[in-house]
């Protein structure tokens, strides 16, 4: 199964795909997604989507999370979305307080980010897939390797890149940016565990164009 971006992810992950690891994933990935056990998210051909939607040299702003949300019909492979008509989970609602006390943009009706992701902000899960009502449970398979690597080459760029590094695991990932071009942006997780510890008030969004020098446009509405 050969695995295309359609943009210059390419030619960053494409080497990638035939290293050891990835080749176990893989057959890890062929027997979770096909024996019957289990459900797996997202859909196999969303998996990917972080980096279709958004190509290495659009990227503005990077939003981390850790793995897919595990509920029927959410994960589309973009972190913190859901699809549309899906009722956006908690931290989503959460995000979007935020991103109205920031900016003022009313909560928008659907909770997918797709136009984020075309806007470049690339919504990077570090581990790309999970079971259905297992949190983590695709952890250590591999994943991480091969976000890593999108990281790595990301901390490579010479245009600056905003990342925003919402709770501890996103924060942990803050040793491969190293390139002091780009701005490392951590607070608190938005879940309901911890918003109130420094998620809410931390103006992700307007600090993030104001560090770039630029308006990505946040508003989900229009």
């Amino acid at each position: 199964m050969s695995v295309t971006f359609g943009n210059s992810w390419d030619d960053i992950l494409g080497p990638e795909f035939e290293k050891d690891y990835y080749k176990q994933l893989r057959q890890f990935l062929k027997y979770e997604y096909t024996c019957g056990k289990y459900h797996i998210y997202p859909d196999m051909y969303d998996i990917f989507n972080a980096f279709r939607y958004t190509d290495y040299k659009d990227v503005k702003a990077v939003i981390l999370g850790q793995d897919p949300y595990h509920g029927p019909g959410q994960a589309h492979g973009l972190c913190f979305s859901v699809k549309d008509g899906v009722e956006p989970p908690p931290s989503l609602i959460n995000i979007f307080k935020e991103l109205q006390a920031d900016l003022g943009y009313p909560p928008p009706k659907s909770g997918n980010l797709t136009k984020w992701a075309k806007n470049g902000v690339l919504l990077l899960n570090c581990v790309l897939t999970v079971r259905e009502g297992q949190p983590g449970s695709h952890a250590g398979k591999g994943w991480e390797i091969f976000t890593d690597r999108a990281i790595q080459a990301l901390n490579e760029r010479e245009e600056p890149i905003c990342f925003l590094l919402w709770g501890a695991y996103a924060k942990s990932k803050a040793s491969l940016i190293t390139n002091p071009r780009h701005h490392i942006l951590p607070a608190a997780h938005p879940s309901p565990l911890s918003a109130y510890n420094g998620f809410f008030g931390s103006r992700p969004f307007s600090l993030c164009n104001k560090l770039l020098g630029i308006d990505i446009d946040w508003n989900l509405n229009t």
